[in-house]
């Protein structure tokens, strides 16, 4: 496992810090180990497949150049299992990653994994939504978000808790064409920016990988994000 991560990351052009491959490999025992008892994700059987799929792809944003500069502080919407937050955590220890998810029992989990590998992270029990009204608006340099909605409520999930002039980064597959040509409406009414896109090159995979990165331009209008569930149940399309 830490020869496929290391290898993985530098044949991607990623420097790892030291003792990050055993990081990785300490989180993966400790994902498979809770994954007989609570579901957490999928995992594949294949060692190989696992670090690509969930830690390699994870780690995309640190393939373009620039995209983190100045990134102190980033939160991971639905953080689930903890991809891509934990992974990011592991290669940039020097950022502050919150762990956002809704179930107690993921967020216990991401707090055992934060507190066995002693990463500069914390794992919240929160939505989005409720995160935005509080203390967590307007904080966030970055936002992340991977296998969680569709790319209208992602952003009504996630820029209101990025600070103006920070960027959410959304990892999408074949969807993310058909999703920005319905995301036009709710970024016009959050004061986001024109998506920008990149591709995902993971060696040996031709997996049709992407982020799509938007900035906040403006203010978050108060009136967002709405109730929760509501972004999921009534998308802002026009």
């Amino acid at each position: 496992m830490k020869t496929l991560v290391a290898n993985g990351a530098r044949a991607m052009g990623i420097e790892l810090p030291d003792g990050a491959a055993e990081q990785f490999a300490q989180y993966h025992a400790m994902l498979v180990e809770a994954n007989r008892i609570m579901n957490l994700t999928r995992v594949p059987d294949d060692p190989a497949e696992a670090v690509d799929r969930n830690y390699l792809d994870s780690l995309a944003p640190l393939t373009v150049p620039g995209l983190l500069d100045g990134v102190k502080t980033l939160c991971d919407v639905g953080s689930g299992a903890g991809f891509p937050g934990i992974p990011l955590s592991i290669a940039r220890p020097d950022i502050r990653v919150t762990l956002m998810d809704s179930l107690g029992k993921r967020v216990d989990f991401l707090n055992n994994v934060i507190e066995r590998l002693r990463l500069n992270a914390e794992a919240v029990h929160l939505r989005a939504e409720e995160a935005a009204r509080g203390v967590y608006r307007d904080l966030f340099d970055a936002a992340t978000a991977r296998a969680v909605a569709p790319l209208p409520v992602l952003l009504e999930l996630a820029m209101p808790l990025v600070r103006q002039g920070g960027r959410f980064i959304a990892y999408k597959g074949p969807s993310l064409d058909d999703e920005l040509s319905q995301s036009s409406a709710v970024m016009a009414r959050l004061n986001a920016g024109k998506a920008a896109c990149y591709a995902v090159s993971i060696p040996g995979r031709d997996w049709d990988h992407r982020l799509c990165v938007v900035s906040k331009l403006g203010a978050t209008p108060k009136s967002f994000p709405r109730k929760p569930g509501e972004a999921a149940r009534n998308p802002i399309l026009r």
